[in-house]
C-alpha cells in the first residue's frame, strides 16, 4: 500500500514527531510504501518538509507536496498547533482538498481531554465528519467525543504504540553513577502542567529512607517556551537540601543516550496535571520501568490500572509512599518490571499498532489492493 502521512517529523522536537517516526517504521515493515509531508525541519527516508505550521496556504503547499506520490491513504496526524491559528483551522480545507480527489483521510487525534472548548468542538466536528475514519488513543477520549461532540460510527480506538527493546547494559555507569544507586527519573520537556517541583520538593523525604537513592533530571525546555517555569523549577533544585544527590542532565538526546538514561532509572513518577497522552510512559513500559501517576490524567491512571505497572498518588505523601515501596522491595519491583513488558509484548508493539492502523486504511480504501505489498530490493 502506499501511505502518505502528514505530521511533524524528526529531528524536530515534538512528541507526534517521534510517534509517527515509530508508526511510519512498524508500517513500513508491514511492506507498505510510505511518504511523509512534514513540517519544514523534519529529516528522513521518504521525508519532505513542505510547509511552516503558520502558513496562510498551509493546506495547498501540503496538498501540492503529497499530490506528486499519488497516495492510496493520506494520514494526518493531528494535534492543534501543527496547522495554525486559530487551533490548526487550516488542516479543514487541507482534509476537503483530498476528499475532493478521492483520497481517502484518516485522521489520528493525539490532543483530546474530557472536555472541549467551543472552537475545538467546531474543529473536530468538521474534521470527524469529513475524514474517513479517525483515531483516537484511549476509549474514555472516543466516549468523550460522542458524548459532548456527536454521534459517529467512524471513530477507532488504537493505543499508543512502544518498543519492544532491551535496556542498555550498564547503563548506571554509562551515565555515570554506581551500579547500586537507587534512580527516580524525571524526564522530558519541562513545563507546568508536569508538577515535575513536586518530586524535588518531596525528594528529601525519600533519601532519608532510601540510602542509594538519587534523583536524576534529564531534560529541557522545547524551544524557548516556559522559560520563567524552567528557572523557577531550577532554582529549587539548586535550594534542595539534597542537591548532592540529584544528577542534572541538559539536552536534546539523541535516542540512544536516553535509551540509556531511561534504562539507568529505577522508578519514574509522572505528578502530571493535566494531559492527554504521556510519551514518556510509553517508553517507561518499553524498558520495564515502573511508574508512579497522580490521578488527574485519566489516560495515565487507566493505563497503570490495565497494564499494572505502577501505583497511583493522589498526593504528596503517597508519592513518598510508593517512590520507596518500589525502589526498597525488589520483588514489587520486578513484578511492575514483568507487567510492562508483558503489555507492550501484548498491547502496545508498534507491530501491533501498525496493522491495526493498515486494517482501518483497508477498511477505507476505495479500491481494494488485498495483499499487495511494497518492496525495495
Amino acid at each position: 500500500m502506499r501511505i502518505g502521512m502528514v505530521s511533524s517529523y524528526p529531528p524536530i522536537e515534538c512528541g507526534i514527531a517521534t510517534y509517527t517516526e515509530y508508526l511510519v517504521d512498524g508500517l513500513r515493515r508491514l511492506g507498505n510504501e510510505v511518504y511523509i509531508v512534514s513540517q519544514f525541519g523534519g529529516e528522513g527516508e521518504k521525508v519532505h518538509p513542505a510547509f511552516h505550521a503558520n502558513d496562510p496556504d498551509l493546506a495547498e503547499k501540503i496538498f501540492q507536496m503529497m499530490a506528486k506520490f499519488t497516495p492510496d491513504v493520506v494520514h494526518i496526524q493531528h494535534e492543534y498547533g501543527l496547522f495554525g491559528r486559530p487551533k490548526g483551522v487550516n488542516v479543514i480545507p487541507l482534509v476537503h482538498r483530498f476528499k475532493l480527489c478521492r483520497t481517502p483521510v484518516v485522521i489520528t487525534f493525539h490532543t483530546i481531554y474530557e472536555d472541549f472548548s467551543r472552537e475545538e468542538k467546531i474543529i473536530l466536528e468538521t474534521l470527524i465528519r469529513t475524514a474517513d475514519s479517525v483515531i483516537v488513543h484511549e476509549e474514555y477520549q472516543k466516549e468523550a467525543i460522542l458524548k459532548k461532540i456527536g454521534s459517529f460510527n467512524n471513530i477507532r480506538v488504537i493505543p499508543h504504540g512502544a518498543r519492544e527493546i532491551e535496556a542498555i547494559p550498564e547503563a548506571k555507569k554509562k551515565i555515570g553513577l554506581n551500579k547500586d544507586r537507587k534512580v527516580i527519573l524525571l524526564a522530558g520537556y519541562f513545563r507546568p502542567s508536569k508538577g515535575l517541583e513536586r518530586i524535588v520538593r518531596i525528594f528529601p523525604r525519600i533519601a532519608e529512607r532510601v540510602d542509594n537513592a538519587v534523583l536524576v533530571i534529564a531534560g529541557k525546555i522545547r524551544q524557548q517556551e516556559y522559560r520563567d517555569y524552567t528557572d523557577e523549577f531550577f532554582r529549587l533544585v539548586n535550594d534542595s537540601p539534597t542537591l548532592d544527590r540529584i544528577m542534572i542532565l541538559r539536552g536534546q538526546f539523541p535516542q540512544k543516550t536516553f535509551d540509556t538514561i531511561l534504562s539507568a532509572a529505577n522508578v519514574v513518577p509522572l505528578p502530571y496535571q493535566k494531559g492527554s497522552q504521556s510519551g514518556i510512559l510509553v517508553h517507561c513500559l518499553a524498558f520495564g520501568r515502573p511508574v508512579v501517576v497522580s490521578p488527574e490524567v485519566r489516560a495515565l491512571r487507566e493505563m497503570v490500572t490495565r497494564a499494572k505497572c505502577g501505583l497511583i498518588a493522589n498526593n504528596d505523601d503517597e508519592f513518598v509512599e510508593h517512590l520507596v515501596k518500589i525502589l526498597n522491595d525488589d520483588v514489587f519491583y520486578n513484578e511492575l518490571s514483568k507487567n510492562a513488558r508483558d503489555y507492550v509484548k501484548g498491547t502496545l508493539s508498534w507491530k501491533i499498532v501498525a496493522q491495526k492502523t493498515i486494517n482501518i486504511y483497508h477498511n477505507v480504501l476505495l479500491v481494494p489492493y488485498g495483499r499487495a505489498k511494497y518492496i525495495d530490493v
